[in-house]
């Protein structure tokens, strides 16, 4: 018998509800992001560091996911999802809050702590919110809702940069950090209305034993095996570290590439055009949306990561306007590809779906290496050929999508349009009872003829 409900089982009022509250959450994670890559060039000017030592900061903020998250998962597991959107909240705007002194004792390691606070916190809400939405209703559509939400995190994720680019390097707070004390000010604000609420609303928990049971009912019971043989999440995980890794490294050297190529871009252009960047990757999460409602979701990711390490080599040896018009389409590919993995990865895990999200959202600690390694080649070659490390997290990426592909493709055959498998299996049930009561009925009526003969 299993206690709380699947998200097929909400009403549509409830799943409205539910919906658009964890989806504010993407937008609170996509701000601090996107003010993370800005603060990357701009704590360069102040401090007087190295490319590779500024990316300290995504070291801090991405290694908290590889050691917070599962922390997170089986926090979830035990006390449910709202409870850990709670503990989440209160980490982020605690970390956001000791900015304050840390500008004002102009500390960089201060910085790179509370980043790391920060980090912990948006690992724990990245649990809850993308494992909560996956679930939300039909498997069929969970690569599309998961692209839904994650597009709002898009668009705070532009807004952070265009912010700083007015604020951070224009005139006298080209040096200064005054201004970082107050935007983080406002982070922690958000967290802490946030963190209310949630207190005061409603969120229908969707558990692990509902899950299995819509599972098992149909006849998978792939969840009965031990959580080290659900080889499509853990392989999730090794695809979604390497291809986090190479987005964070494609964004953590942005303004900087877009500064060296020769065109005129100085540093606030460059920033600028880096909220550019972030709105086409933006554009291209909603036009994820629809085709995910009509693509297997497997077989476009396999597509747009060859397309993503296509278009990282054109940035790495493009020269000029043709390495950026390569960057910014790089970003159009990158669009759908974390959301698509963490739901294949999370696909029917029944019990294990909540340790399932922990792994692959832990796979997000992949930006705490590629980073450095493609800093430690802008410092001693150049920017441009920095990119050749993110061109392998996408091979990775492409080999576990086509992987996935090639499997479904041996089990059932080729698909080229997205199905809902438990509701599929739940037909076939259905059909196959039908056709046996029919059998029976026959069977029974040819008996009374023989024996009334």
């Amino acid at each position: 018998m299993s206690s709380g409900v699947t998200g097929n089982e909400l009403s549509r009022k409830q799943w409205a509800f539910a919906f658009a509250l964890v989806t504010s959450l993407f937008f609170t994670w996509g701000f601090a992001y996107g003010l993370l890559d800005v603060l990357n060039a701009h704590f360069q000017q102040i401090f007087d560091i190295g490319k590779t030592k500024s990316t300290l900061l995504q070291l801090a903020y991405f290694g908290a996911y590889l050691v917070y998250a599962p922390i997170a998962s089986l926090f979830m597991e035990r006390y449910g999802y709202k409870k850990g959107i709670h503990m989440g909240l209160t980490l982020y705007s605690l970390g956001a809050i000791f900015f304050w002194p840390s500008a004002v004792y102009r500390n960089y390691g201060g910085f790179v702590g509370c980043t790391f606070v920060i980090g912990c916190g948006l690992s724990c809400l990245e649990v809850a919110a993308n494992s909560y939405i996956s679930v939300l209703g039909s498997p069929k559509y969970a690569a599309a809702r998961l692209n839904f939400s994650q597009g709002f995190q898009g668009v705070a994720s532009f807004a952070g940069p265009m912010i700083a680019s007015r604020w951070f390097f224009q005139g006298k707070n080209a040096t200064s950090l005054d201004t970082v004390q107050w935007v983080y000010l406002a982070v922690a604000g958000l967290g802490l209305v946030l963190n209310i609420l949630f207190y005061f609303c409603t969120l229908p928990e969707i558990t692990q034993d509902a899950l299995a049971q819509e599972m098992h009912e149909v006849g998978l019971t792939n969840d009965n095996e031990s959580f080290w043989k659900q080889y499509r999440c853990i392989f999730g995980w090794v695809a979604q570290t390497a291809y986090v890794g190479a987005q964070v490294a494609v964004a953590s050297l942005a303004v900087n590439f877009l500064a060296e190529q020769g065109v005129g871009i100085d540093k606030p252009l460059a920033s600028q055009l880096f909220s550019y960047c972030q709105i086409t990757f933006t554009v291209g999460r909603f036009v994820g949306v629809v085709l995910l409602n009509w693509v297997d979701p497997a077989l476009l990711l396999s597509f747009y990561a060859i397309a993503c390490c296509a278009f990282s080599l054109g940035v790495t040896y493009g020269p000029g306007l043709s390495g950026v018009g390569c960057l910014f389409a790089l970003f159009f590919f990158e669009s759908i590809c974390y959301p698509v993995i963490f739901t294949l990865g999370t696909k029917n895990l029944g019990r294990h779906t909540k340790r399932g999200s922990g792994l692959i959202v832990m796979g997000v600690g992949g930006g705490a290496w590629f980073p450095p390694a493609a800093g430690h080649i802008a410092d001693t070659d150049s920017t441009a050929h920095s990119y050749i490390v993110p061109f392998a997290g996408y091979v990775a990426m492409a080999i576990y999508a086509i992987g996935i592909t090639i499997d479904q493709a041996r089990k059932g055959g080729f698909r080229f349009r997205t199905i809902d498998e438990i509701a599929q299996k739940r037909a076939q049930l259905a059909e196959e009872k039908k056709d046996g009561s029919d059998s029976d009925i026959d069977k029974k009526g040819s008996e009374e003829f023989i024996e009334s003969a």
